[in-house]
C-alpha cells in the first residue's frame, strides 16, 4: 500500500475533528444522525474517529459564498 492510500485511510480523534470542523460535538453528532455528515467509527469502547479523507470530501462540499454581514437590531427611543 503507497503512502498517499494510507493518508488516505487515516482516522482522526474527534479533538482532530473539531479542529477541522467549525461545529460543536453536539451538532456533528445531529448531522451524523440525520446522514448530513461523515459517519463516525468505532475505535473501542470509549473511542470513536473519522476517516480523514470523508471530512475532507464533506467540507469540500460544503456551499461558499459570500458571508452575509450580521444583522443588528435598532431600537427606537
Amino acid at each position: 500500500m503507497g503512502n498517499s492510500q494510507l493518508l488516505r485511510l487515516r482516522i482522526i480523534t474527534k479533538k482532530e475533528l473539531l479542529k477541522l470542523v467549525p461545529y460543536t460535538a453536539q451538532y456533528i453528532l445531529k448531522l451524523e444522525k440525520e446522514g448530513q455528515f461523515p459517519s463516525r467509527i468505532q475505535l473501542g469502547t470509549n473511542r470513536v474517529g473519522w476517516y480523514l479523507f470523508e471530512i475532507e470530501a464533506w467540507l469540500q462540499a460544503r456551499p461558499r459564498g459570500p458571508v452575509s454581514p450580521p444583522r443588528y437590531k435598532t431600537t427606537v427611543r
